[in-house]
């Protein structure tokens, strides 16, 4: 399977790519064929509403996203949505991409495609992803994707907390259980 992971934090060895990383060995290890796009470093502009897509491209805007995401994207089988949380929510890089869906909504859906989300947050609290999970399963639930599992890495401020935690493992053990059917 071709699996698509979205990296979006400023720090390249931070915590959620450093669980990024141990999904992808999981990932690669159970024989799926792994691409890393790093959003973060993407000029990726945000989508100005115009609609002359019409849902269905191409964007007016000929940036990263345009001429290179997009087509990775739909060359994947799954998507996997790696993110530090900022104030309780989703990078704006990040976000940003999700918005650009737009311009191949229809396209998206009618792949039903397979997603993962992982996250690091500093805060350990019982409340620092609410806001993040609910709106990752509304797009699920609106893109038809499949989500195939979350790793929420509370506690996971620095390399050096992330390292000491179980969110290690289960990072990896969520890369190397993805399935191949749909």
């Amino acid at each position: 399977m071709k699996i698509l992971v979205l990296k979006s934090s400023g720090n390249k060895k931070g915590s959620s790519n450093m669980l990024a990383d141990e999904f992808i060995r999981g990932a690669r290890q159970s024989g799926h064929d792994i691409t890393e796009y790093d959003v973060f470093r993407a000029d990726i502009r945000p989508c100005i509403g115009c609609g002359r897509c019409g849902m269905d491209g191409p964007c007016v805007q000929k940036d990263d996203y345009e001429n290179t995401l997009k087509g990775l994207i739909m060359a994947s089988d799954m998507l996997v949505f790696v993110m530090p949380v900022y104030y309780y929510n989703w990078p704006a890089q990040l976000k940003a991409v999700v918005d650009r869906f737009y311009s191949h909504t229809g396209q998206l859906t009618h792949k039903r495609m397979k997603t993962s989300l992982i996250s690091a947050a500093w805060d350990n609290t019982d409340t620092v992803f609410a806001v993040v999970d609910a709106y990752y399963q509304q797009l699920c639930s609106y893109m038809d994707f499949r989500d195939q599992g979350t790793v929420l890495g509370k506690g996971c401020g620095t390399p050096a907390m992330t390292g000491k935690t179980r969110y290690m493992k289960d990072a990896f053990e969520l890369g190397k259980n993805i399935k191949t059917t749909r």
